[in-house]
């Protein structure tokens, strides 16, 4: 009977996804830590980094749990406005405002969550979207955020008290590290037995619930630790922008996180970092076309949905048949 059991166990057939991916996420690694000493622009890639965990943050919610958020960005904007307050007015060290940013989109995720989550579908989205838009307006006039002007020239001080932020290099690293914690974290959640429950209740929630899964807890917890991944790498942001500004909360920047994950690939690994350096690179190298740049970002959606269903690297995973 033991022969029988150990001989239908698909051995080869769940380790290989996980081989690819740790490949994948080898090469990846080895890249971006050689960009530095390529040439490239750092702040480029830094702002691509943020926005690349932003969007893997995001896909975990809608790719994995099923749930479309028209408003992730009220997350990135809240951790960024009380980083930087917390950096400028409090003078905090960089590691503790970072923390602080963390744990303020922490708090709002699970305020959000618990009035959001109620709801399913289109209803869900245009709650996320309506919370979201609320918190725009407030940021708006909040004495704080100093409104249209946002807050400019955080310092980027020294984390731990020997880091030195204001090194271009080290900084890249310290974002990098970042990023490459919260991919990890992300990912270890969708291969563990909670993120094979929220696939279950992407697929089918009726069936989940037949089984005795409570599914608003696991949806919940979902989206809090998603908004949570995306308050930090809006607290990171902060350190390579060093500014908070309200573009950051407003509804065209939650749209652009649906865009990036979208074209990288919905429900894939490393297709939302790929999305992310697609659309930041248009947006770096497209600049010179003015406000025609969101017409070309349209184009090219319209063309990746046509000829890519399954984004970038879906469409590179099926061809090759790896789990990427």
């Amino acid at each position: 009977m033991s022969t029988i059991t150990q001989n239908s166990v698909p051995a080869p057939t769940t380790r290989r996804p996980v081989r690819d991916e740790m490949i994948a996420f080898a090469l990846m690694t080895v890249v971006l830590a050689i960009v530095p000493f390529t040439g490239v622009y750092p702040f480029f890639v830094m702002q691509g980094l943020c926005f690349a965990l932003l969007a893997c943050a995001f896909n975990l919610l809608i790719g994995y749990g099923g749930l479309l958020s028209f408003g992730h960005a009220m997350f990135l904007g809240t951790a960024g406005y009380v980083t930087a307050h917390a950096l400028k007015v409090w003078e905090l060290p960089p590691e503790l405002g970072i923390v602080v940013g963390t744990a303020a989109a922490f708090g709002l995720s699970v305020i959000t969550g618990l009035i959001a989550i109620r709801r399913q579908g289109i209803y869900f989205a245009m709650i996320t979207l309506a919370l979201s838009q609320l918190l725009y307006f407030i940021y708006l006039q909040a004495p704080f955020t100093h409104g249209e002007d946002g807050i400019q020239g955080i310092p980027q001080g020294k984390m731990f008290g020997f880091i030195d932020l204001q090194n271009s290099t080290t900084l890249y690293f310290v974002v990098l590290v970042g990023f490459l914690l919260g991919f990890l974290i992300i990912y270890r959640a969708i291969n563990s037995p909670f993120g094979e429950v929220l696939k279950a209740i992407r697929e089918n929630e009726p069936r989940a619930i037949s089984l005795g899964y409570k599914t608003d807890h696991y949806k919940l917890l979902a989206f809090i630790l998603s908004g949570t991944l995306a308050g930090f790498a809006g607290a990171l942001k902060v350190f390579v922008a060093q500014n908070a500004s309200l573009t950051d909360v407003h509804w065209s920047m939650s749209g652009e996180i649906v865009l990036m994950t979208l074209v990288g690939g919905l429900g894939t690994v490393f297709g939302p970092v790929v999305g992310a350096f697609v659309i930041i690179a248009m947006q770096q190298y497209l600049a010179g076309f003015g406000q025609w740049v969101t017409v070309i970002q349209g184009v090219i959606f319209v063309a990746c949905v046509l000829t890519f269903r399954r984004g970038i690297v879906g469409e590179i995973g099926h061809y090759f048949k790896r789990s990427l």
